[in-house]
């Protein structure tokens, strides 16, 4: 062996901070597993997507969503203060980029609940954003939990529905898949939280710009 070995890195310097991408089609359960990871004190940066979109009875300005105008939004598009924004079942929904700048600066990890249209562009414009699709166990229990939410008609179920399929399609952008099993949220986030830590220990770490 070489009297010139390596030089072993007995400490680690902090882990890059990392965007995470948590994402998977309507109803299967993101704001779920958001509020989950909020209510055990994790320190990271949870993202506020705005939306042209009403607010619903249980929903806070500020807190769930970003509620706009359509010309407030129009103006962030313009200005390009957005990082990705789609329209979703005729409204506008997109993530103001000021946010996540300021909590990578702070080498706060991040994390951006979008849908699966919204993550394929962060994936085109963040090469090293960590995505990570969710899924139920199978359509029936995504059709129970749409229909649960007393929120879509007959017609924008179907719609949903049709939507599901195609976006099924994109799984391969993704890193990583999960699925979000009926009253196993817990578990979801243990999952998740586990893919984030395992990703912090890499040896080639991914590398954030915006």
């Amino acid at each position: 062996m070489s009297s010139e070995s390596a030089a072993v890195p007995f400490g680690l310097d902090e882990p890059n901070p990392l965007l995470i991408v948590i994402s998977g089609p309507s109803g299967v359960g993101k704001d779920s597993v958001l509020e989950e990871m909020k209510a055990r004190g994790l320190p990271f940066h949870f993202v506020i997507t705005a939306t042209t979109r009403p607010p619903r009875p249980d929903e806070v300005d500020g807190v769930d969503y970003f509620f706009l105008t359509q010309d407030e939004f129009a103006r962030m598009i313009d200005e390009g203060e957005l990082l990705e924004y789609a329209v979703v079942y005729q409204d506008y929904k997109g993530i103001p980029k000021s946010q996540i700048r300021e909590a990578l600066a702070s080498s706060k990890n991040v994390i951006m609940r979008v849908d699966v249209q919204g993550a394929e562009t962060v994936r085109n414009i963040v090469q090293d954003a960590l995505l990570i699709f969710l899924t139920p166990q199978n359509e029936e229990e995504l059709i129970r939990r749409l229909k649960k939410r007393n929120t879509e008609t007959r017609e924008s179920l179907k719609l949903r529905i049709a939507t599901t399929r195609q976006e099924y399609n994109k799984i391969p952008l993704f890193d990583y898949i999960v699925v979000n099993k009926d009253d196993r949220l817990e578990e979801t986030v243990d999952t998740i939280e586990a893919i984030i830590k395992a990703e912090q220990h890499k040896v080639q770490q991914r590398n954030v710009k915006l």
